[in-house]
């Protein structure tokens, strides 16, 4: 393999989940001697730069994915907001091709970044949603979803093929398709046994403005918990911002080093029901709360879910009370599933088209 070979990484920017399950994907690209091009927009590219400095970034165009502040108008904000999707989908079409043209890309690894691929380069496109719910569209965002899909050589989904596994219809179809790779579960995160230092950790993600609105309320609901907490705003800021609130140690945003030693000092979790989040639970094996985030039928899905199997409860945002954290005893936790091959076995696919 030449070691010249660049690899361009293309994370959505909808709150951190897409850009911290890439992490993983990064740091097995540059061990087997790619050079990894980090390309997105936000918070995601924000995260990608504060783990990796010295990687070189490209800013793409924003999607401008916005939450509406009810969840029963999720939808109908988004098929609003479409019409700017689209016309960012289209740009970043425009610099890959650049890319492509100049011979500075060998390879393409997007996360649900749809108009990140080209056919003269091998593209892979990483989702947990071959089925995306959308309630009573399902069927039609579930085909235009898979539409999209069959554009790039290989789609992974990061969960194990069999059963039992993480993400149950949203990435499992009745009839499989040919470019499907299940690569099992991706985390950045590792488990080890340290002293616990808090009796809860509070961890929040995602887009605006729901990211506030929750903090706005667990900030208040947190002060009447019995124990010390940590509190994670998840906002990707230029400077860590440290202080202390009452019962809790609040911090803006943390990396994924302080994350992984935060998780493993904490007895259980409160957060969202993301599948980033749900990955980054199992790998640690750890009993959690979810609130999903109004109106998102993925998150919804997940956390009913995991309910029904007996692993974790969940609440809604509006019907949640501190008092609620007492059903974690009641649930036996998240359970890790071991990836079913290494990282670096699927890079292969970046020889498969010869060179350019």
């Amino acid at each position: 393999m030449n070691s010249s070979e660049t690899i361009l990484v293309a994370p959505l920017n909808w709150g951190l989940g897409h850009a911290a399950r890439c992490i993983p994907i990064i740091s097995a690209l540059r061990e087997s001697g790619y050079s990894p091009l980090i390309a997105s927009d936000g918070i995601a590219l924000q995260l990608l730069q504060k783990e990796f400095p010295t990687l070189e970034t490209i800013e793409l165009p924003g999607y401008k994915i916005q939450y509406a502040k009810k969840g029963k108008h999720l939808k109908w904000k988004l098929l609003k907001d479409s019409p700017k999707m689209m016309k960012a989908i289209a740009k970043e079409r425009k610099v890959v091709k650049q890319l492509v043209k100049d011979g500075k890309i060998h390879g393409i690894i997007s996360d649900n970044r749809f108009g990140v691929y080209h056919k003269k380069v091998p593209s892979v496109f990483i989702t947990h949603q071959l089925n995306v719910l959308t309630g009573k569209t399902t069927w039609l965002s579930s085909k235009g979803h898979q539409r999209i899909i069959r554009k790039f050589d290989e789609c992974w989904v990061p969960d194990v093929e069999g059963s039992p596994n993480l993400t149950g219809k949203l990435g499992h179809l009745k009839k499989p398709k040919k470019n499907v790779r299940y690569i099992g579960p991706l985390s950045r995160l590792g488990k080890n046994d340290l002293p616990k230092k808090y009796d809860l950790m509070v961890i929040l993600s995602g887009p605006e403005p729901q990211r506030t609105l929750l903090e706005n309320m667990l900030f208040e609901e947190v002060k009447h918990f019995d124990g010390k907490v940590l509190f994670v705003r998840g906002k990707v800021e230029r400077k860590q911002q440290q202080f202390e609130h009452l019962n809790m140690d609040v911090f803006n945003f943390m990396t994924s080093e302080e994350l992984e030693v935060a998780f493993n000092q904490s007895d259980v979790v409160l957060s969202r029901s993301g599948y980033t989040t749900v990955m980054d639970l199992a790998k640690l094996e750890k009993k959690a709360f979810f609130i999903p985030t109004p109106g998102q039928y993925e998150q919804e899905y997940l956390a009913k879910r995991l309910k029904k199997l007996g692993i974790a409860p969940k609440c809604s945002q509006e019907r949640f009370t501190i008092e609620r954290l007492a059903e974690i005893d009641l649930y036996k936790g998240l359970t890790h599933f071991s990836a079913s091959q290494e990282l670096s076995s699927l890079f292969s696919l970046f020889q498969s088209k010869g060179e350019l």
